[in-house]
């Protein structure tokens, strides 16, 4: 396996770019999570299991309304709509997973730039990124009250994985403190751009190529109709010398896909399995149309340290662990 990162995760990321094969006969665990304190115990092995053996699955009753969802998404799409000279005066910042990208995210996994734009939320670093009433109207009143929603929702889900690592209940609460500056959760808002009537996907290209979450947890909010995410479970994407096999993620309104991500896999010496995915490019057969997304990033803040109990791997800060693997996705921008 090729050395070129310092992580072990990116080196692996950097040698699955290829198309692989479909496996649509998995089926992907769905977890209800009504009456979520009275079926603790329940879901909490609900989720153990998804974790441990698959790396992903998807949440329904989870308490954001789909009303809410979609008034979060019509905030998104209008924030697209603008000009591009407009969202320019948002600009991505360097290493802070703040503002506005436009295919600037090249993944080690197929070396070409993703076909999408995004608009990140991270708290402490918003300052002169938010369009005014003016250019679209309560978009910071809308997007704000649904990051909090996100973030509440993913820290109940990682109490139960604190508990089941050993860890008091609020371990990763407290490693995700949302009133603190070194705080880097995110929010990203995702278009993904139109191909066309009459075009054709150019081999290699991806509008977002294979690749791990980087965080705790990823929580997925996708339109029903705009389909294109694809998975390949944990176990099944390790597999040395095996072609990739994906599965695709039928989106429906109001069910959140939920995936782990690489640092709360290394926090939990590699028990929780970090998820391969990817979004695909419309097939000739398929509508070429845009397609929206949100997705949540639980990342520890920046001051946290990553080890898990059994210790694993060595320490490193969440900081300096972030800041490599943001820095591979947007360094070889072409």
């Amino acid at each position: 396996m090729s050395s070129k990162y310092g992580l072990k995760e990116l080196n692996f990321e950097s040698t699955i770019g290829g198309e692989g094969g479909e496996n649509n006969l998995r089926e992907v665990p769905v977890i209800d999570l009504s009456d979520f304190d009275k079926r603790r115990e329940e879901i909490k092995d609900q989720l153990w299991f998804a974790a441990t053996e698959i790396g992903f699955f998807q949440l329904v009753n989870h308490g954001i309304a789909t009303d809410e969802i979609l008034t979060a998404f019509d905030a998104s799409e209008r924030f697209f709509a603008l000009e591009k000279e407009q969202k320019a005066k948002y600009p991505l910042k360097e290493g802070l997973n703040a503002g506005w990208e436009f295919m600037a995210q090249v993944r080690p996994s197929t070396g070409t730039a993703d076909q999408k734009e995004s608009y990140q939320v991270t708290l402490p670093h918003m300052d002169d990124l938010w369009p005014n009433q003016v250019v679209v109207p309560e978009f910071q009143r809308i997007i704000l009250d649904f990051e909090n929603r996100a973030w509440s929702l993913g820290m109940s889900i990682l109490s139960c994985f604190a508990e089941k690592l050993g860890f008091e209940p609020d371990f990763f609460t407290k490693a995700h403190d949302r009133s603190s500056p070194e705080y880097q959760s995110t929010l990203r808002l995702l278009h993904y751009l139109p191909l066309g009537d009459e075009a054709k996907a150019e081999p290699g290209l991806w509008r977002a190529g294979a690749h791990t979450d980087f965080d705790c947890l990823t929580m997925v909010f996708q339109k029903e109709g705009q389909g294109g995410l694809q998975v390949c479970p944990g176990k099944d994407a390790m597999q040395e010398g095996a072609a990739q096999e994906w599965t695709s993620v039928i989106p429906k309104d109001g069910v959140i896909t939920c995936n782990i991500g690489d640092m709360l896999m290394r926090w939990s010496d590699d028990k929780l399995l970090s998820t391969l995915h990817r979004v695909r490019m419309p097939k000739p057969e398929e509508p070429k149309g845009p397609r929206y997304s949100m997705a949540f990033f639980c990342q520890a803040n920046k001051d946290q340290m990553i080890q898990g109990p059994e210790k694993k791997y060595e320490p490193i800060t969440a900081r300096d662990y972030l800041l490599q693997r943001i820095n591979a996705n947007f360094s070889e921008k072409k």
